[in-house]
């Protein structure tokens, strides 16, 4: 198996004195923008959980592709490491810095560039967040789906492939991109796709750079696909006495072809914890969160037969939210999952971990999973986005106890080698970043061989995010 070797993983290094000259000609060319403070370099390398933070040596923020553009091309020339950032909300160690070199900062490339209404797309700048795209074309009728929680930056979003609550219906990152612009190792700006649905043209690079965590190439630009505003948007819970049940409702009601624009599942720690933090009071059992797109008697008719699902497999009819406010408030409960989790115990680190399998294995590897996290006497949470197979869970653990720790890695083993024996995988949206390397080869096997004759073909100097994804930095 092919590794990144030292020399792949130190190429990225610059001589101190070619970075401190470098530095030295983006504090004249972009003035305020570019900083060395400690305070902000920490912030450009936050993780919400318990990977170490590593700082980079500097952070620029920049305001065009052609920024990007000679950012890039620069420290390429000084063998600076080069580290992409939007607004900071991933969970893999995507934005730390092993090895120091240039945060560059994305999150004031807000411009909304084109709505094309009549063919349900447009074209935005990677700093542009989830949030600010649908509160643009709100009056359009159009919205945009992928929902992660956080208000992402697109850009960001497209290079962890972000998934999220409406997944089920919408699709993920993955297709929800047409095309890109991004600029590659070396300062060139490339443009991938475009606005037809569908090309039969070329590789499909835009698939090769969503997904690559920023090792590939900056994201800068992006065309999205847009969908129509329901009619009627339902929203609700259904309790259940088991999380199998609760789990074998899910796969009932996709198998059934039920087309549910959401379906969450909480299992009785993770209500509690909602409970208190988001002042909710739900039953202490598995739940799930669901919501129902279409018009008003479909959606009806949806929750019709959900409900009887639900209650043949042990748990209650759907209790629908009474008014839109009731169904934001759901939503943003579901959303605040963790910093809900943070309020059950004090003082700990946090390990935010997911994994995705097949729907007809989700009960299974469901139940197995609150098994371990019994016998190894873990407080570890379980939400996930249950309609597409893809389950979180967050152990909360002192970061002082060795035995905690050690409880807590055999449990992220033995979480991902149960994914990947029901043909899963060990991370469904969160991505590789630092905190699962360990787990690539047992999934992908030869195919990370590929993956890394890609990375040093179009980053043979490795300094576009170095450590993440292939190989630990020692």
């Amino acid at each position: 198996m092919t590794t990144l070797s030292a020399v792949d993983q130190l190429s990225g290094r610059a001589a101190p004195e070619r970075k401190e000259a470098l530095f030295a000609s983006f504090s004249a060319r972009f003035g305020e923008r570019f900083s060395r403070s400690e305070a902000l370099r920490a912030q450009h390398a936050n993780t919400l959980t318990w990977l170490k933070v590593q700082a980079p040596d500097a952070v620029l923020f920049a305001e065009t592709t052609e920024e990007v553009s000679e950012a890039v091309s620069a420290c390429a020339g000084a063998r600076v490491p080069v580290i992409p950032f939007g607004v900071g909300s991933s969970l893999e160690g995507q934005l730390n810095a092993p090895l120091g070199g240039l945060s560059l900062d994305l999150s004031r490339m807000k411009e909304i560039i084109a709505v094309h209404d009549g063919d349900l797309d447009c074209v935005v700048q990677a700093g542009v967040t989830r949030k600010q795209l649908n509160e643009h074309i709100r009056d359009t009728g159009l919205f945009f789906p992928v929902d992660p929680g956080a208000d992402a930056s697109l850009g960001g979003m497209a290079a962890t492939r972000a998934s999220g609550t409406n997944a089920v219906r919408y699709g993920t990152m993955r297709e929800a991109v047409l095309g890109l612009t991004a600029v590659l190792a070396d300062g060139r700006v490339i443009k991938t796709g475009g606005r037809a649905r569908k090309s039969a043209a070329g590789y499909d690079l835009t698939r090769l750079l969503v997904g690559s965590e920023g090792t590939l190439g900056v994201i800068t630009e992006l065309t999205l696909k847009l969908f129509g505003i329901p009619e009627t948007i339902l929203a609700g819970v259904s309790t259940f006495e088991t999380l199998e049940g609760a789990c074998n409702a899910t796969i009932a009601a996709l198998q059934q072809g039920l087309p549910l624009a959401r379906i969450e599942l909480l299992d009785e720690v993770q209500v509690r914890a909602c409970n208190a933090y988001s002042k909710l009071t739900l039953p202490e059992k598995p739940t799930l969160f669901l919501e129902f797109h279409g018009s008003e008697a479909s959606t009806r008719e949806q929750v019709e037969i959900f409900s009887e699902i639900a209650q043949g497999e042990g748990g209650s009819a759907v209790d629908l939210a009474a008014r839109a406010e009731g169904r934001n408030w759901l939503w943003q409960a579901r959303h605040d999952a963790y910093w809900a989790t943070k309020g059950l115990r004090e003082q700990t680190d946090i390990i935010v971990t997911d994994v995705c399998v097949p729907i007809s294995a989700l009960a299974a590897c469901v139940s197995e999973t609150k098994q371990d996290i019994q016998e190894l006497n873990l407080l570890a949470p379980i939400v996930g986005h249950v309609g597409d197979g893809n389950f979180h869970v967050m152990p909360l653990i002192d970061s002082q106890s060795t035995d905690e720790q050690a409880r807590a890695r055999e449990f992220l083993d033995r979480l991902v080698e149960r994914a990947l024996r029901y043909e899963g995988t060990c991370t469904g949206e969160h991505g590789v970043g630092q905190g699962k390397i360990s787990y690539l080869v047992a999934e992908h096997g030869e195919a990370v061989d590929v993956m890394i004759a890609t990375k040093k073909a179009l980053d043979p100097l490795n300094i576009l995010n170095p450590g993440k994804l292939f190989a630990e930095v020692r």
